[in-house]
């Protein structure tokens, strides 16, 4: 097993990782704001090549979630599904376009049960990707807001709350 994988099979740790990550972007928010984020783009993106690409085969989307989906990369399905497997996941939990993978849906399950603040957060409808935020930092993204775009007639999900399940 790769050390990465090994790590991803430990999301509590991943996101107790997310969690220390995001508090201190936001506690730099304002600094980060006034430097412009625009001119800290290629420094942000950079780090995120070189750590989510090997540990998560990030893509660049622009918009993570994985701390919503048990800190797997949904856009590394073959279809790029954000909200759950398609109706041909196998049955030995394998991927119908690419039989030697395991549905990243799947595992995605299976990881979220084993994650502490965000694991409910699986249940979550996600809005469509915005292709506009291809190869850029997700970081910024989410500090600068530019991730927050929905589509006309999209509920956004603060106003359906989180779904309990148990």
């Amino acid at each position: 097993m790769s050390s990465a994988r090994w790590l991803q099979d430990r999301p509590g740790v991943l996101d107790a990782a997310y969690r220390a990550t995001h508090t201190v972007l936001q506690s730099v928010e304002p600094l980060l704001r006034r430097l412009g984020f625009e001119r800290l783009g290629g420094l942000f993106e950079t780090g995120e090549r070189w750590s989510k690409g090997p540990l998560f085969d990030c893509q660049m989307c622009g918009q993570c979630i994985l701390h919503s989906t048990g800190m797997t990369c949904p856009m590394t399905c073959p279809k790029n599904l954000r909200n759950g497997p398609c109706g041909g996941v196998r049955a030995n939990g394998h991927c119908e376009v690419k039989p030697e993978m395991p549905c990243v849906w799947v595992l995605a399950w299976e990881r979220a049960a084993k994650m502490g603040d965000h694991g409910n957060e699986i249940h979550l409808i996600q809005p469509p990707v915005d292709r506009r935020l291809q190869d850029t930092s997700s970081w910024l993204n989410t500090l600068s807001e530019r991730d927050q775009f929905r589509p006309a007639g999209w509920i956004s999900v603060d106003d359906i709350g989180v779904v309990q399940h148990g």
